[in-house]
């Protein structure tokens, strides 16, 4: 049996990420437990038609969990067909039943409901999880849904809105990817018991005389696993399947990749406004000890990453398995399958941690929204002067105007003067008394309905994770 340590290359997913019960799931072990969990309601099925015998099903029972992956290793080094070891193998603990192991089936019988199984269970781990990171979203939507700050379009100062609004953005993008991950899960489908090309001949064959039908036989099996198979099949169930698990795990990454980034954004000091949390004894940088690195925020944007790029390997194997199959999708499935579902089980984890650990930061919000705020706010200006008689286009250039030489005090350091300069300008307050337009160019209300849009958000996102 092989032995692996940190003497030799190790995928950083075996040890650093990932969680271990996604490790597990996708483990050897895991695999063969499951094979042999196959075989053990292939020959029960088989024994209620009378094609095995009960004390052979017996057999197969009692050592279903007796893997030995170091003597299928010794095996498949003979025989070079890893599936073909480990039924030699569990044949050989099974005096009784070893001979009728396999009986009918072809690999892609047993590998692809054994795969279905384990993409769905690791799709279960996964909505856990995305429910979890739903949940705490929600409670800090709430917390921030009337916090006004600046908004900011193309990078640049815009209107304000408020923190539980910016949140509620990633709440409704998680919200759709945990209600495509939920559809997602309940559309896998395992190949069945459809023999070498999906036509069920060898089934068929072993049937003849009896009253059962292959079709009948591969629903029994596909009951005793908790499993349901597609109608139509070639050697493998379609390849189409892994393609829409790895794209709504790239749609989640999307949605968290997204909130990472303006995380990062929003913790560089010109903007200050949110920071991720950082540890007592943290290290921020092993030459500047003063810095603050927004490190999980760059680490989910990293994975992330990786993960918008399996879907297309998957989209290939999907296309490009030619008539009834080719092998070519076989060694990357082994690799882009658990490697999507942990680094979305790893992100997934860390998302969690920083949203729940968020800083909002009160003053340099409060100081952007003074700053950049006002020049939102003449719109304000610009409608209460217009109602009074003004024309728009000539207090659009107006405010454009002063709008410019206040910006340019701005970027020269000094305070913003807007206000007062829009305060005495006659060209305005003939219009709108000068106190009103100090009034008029407090931005901190302007923000419309986004509270309530936020609150009701957090509202959906609450009933779908409590579904």
């Amino acid at each position: 049996m092989s032995v692996y340590d940190h003497e030799t290359y190790l995928s950083a997913l075996t040890w650093r990420y990932g969680s271990d019960a996604m490790r597990r799931l996708w483990s050897e072990s895991e695999k063969r437990r499951l094979l042999r969990r196959f075989w053990v309601a292939l020959a029960e099925a088989q024994a209620r038609v009378g094609l095995v015998t009960a004390d052979q099903v017996a057999d197969l029972r009692a050592h279903k969990d007796d893997i030995d992956i170091e003597r299928a290793e010794a095996y498949e080094r003979e025989l070079r067909h890893d599936l073909m070891a480990e039924i030699r193998t569990f044949a050989e603990q099974c005096r009784v039943g070893g001979p009728i192991i396999h009986l009918g089936a072809t690999s892609m019988d047993v590998l692809d409901n054994v795969d279905a199984l384990r993409l769905r269970g690791s799709l279960d781990l996964l909505l856990v999880q995305l429910a979890g990171v739903l949940a705490i979203l929600a409670e800090r939507i709430e917390a921030e849904a009337h916090t006004t700050v600046i908004a900011f379009t193309h990078i640049q100062p815009a209107e304000p809105t408020t923190v539980g609004y910016r949140l509620a953005q990633y709440g409704q993008d998680l919200l759709q990817d945990l209600q495509e991950m939920r559809r997602v899960r309940d559309s896998i489908r395992g190949k069945g018991l459809k023999g070498a090309v999906g036509t069920s001949a060898s089934y068929a064959q072993l049937l003849a005389g009896s009253d059962t039908k292959a079709s009948d036989l591969e629903a029994d099996v596909l009951h005793r696993l908790g499993l349901e198979a597609f109608p139509v099949a070639t050697q493998t169930y379609p390849r189409k399947q892994d393609w829409l698990v790895l794209n709504v795990l790239a749609g989640v990454c999307a949605s968290l990749h997204k909130f990472a980034f303006d995380l990062r954004l929003l913790q560089s000091p010109p903007f200050g406004e949110w920071s991720e949390p950082f540890g007592d004894k943290q290290v921020g940088s092993s030459a500047m000890p003063f810095k603050r690195n927004p490190i999980t925020a760059e680490n989910i944007d990293s994975l992330t990453r990786l993960v918008a790029a399996l879907p297309r390997v998957a989209w290939d194997n999907a296309a490009l398995s030619l008539l009834e199959r080719t092998l070519d999708d076989s060694a990357n499935r082994r690799l882009i399958l658990p490697e999507a579902l942990l680094l979305t089980d790893e992100v997934l984890q860390r998302t969690a941690k920083l949203m729940a650990g968020l800083q909002i930061w009160r003053g340099p919000s409060a100081r952007n929204l003074a700053d950049y705020g006002i020049f939102a706010a003449t719109e304000r200006v610009l409608m209460a002067a217009a109602k009074a008689g003004g024309d728009r286009q000539v207090l659009h250039e107006v405010i454009r105007e002063q709008s410019l030489a206040a910006w340019a005090e701005l970027q020269a350091g000094r305070p913003n003067p807007l206000a007062a300069r829009l305060a005495a300008d006659p060209r305005i307050t003939v219009y709108v008394p000068a106190a009103e337009v100090a009034a008029l160019l407090d931005a901190s209300d302007h923000v419309g309905d986004a509270p309530e849009r936020a609150l009701a958000l957090a509202a959906l996102i609450r009933e779908a994770v409590a579904a």
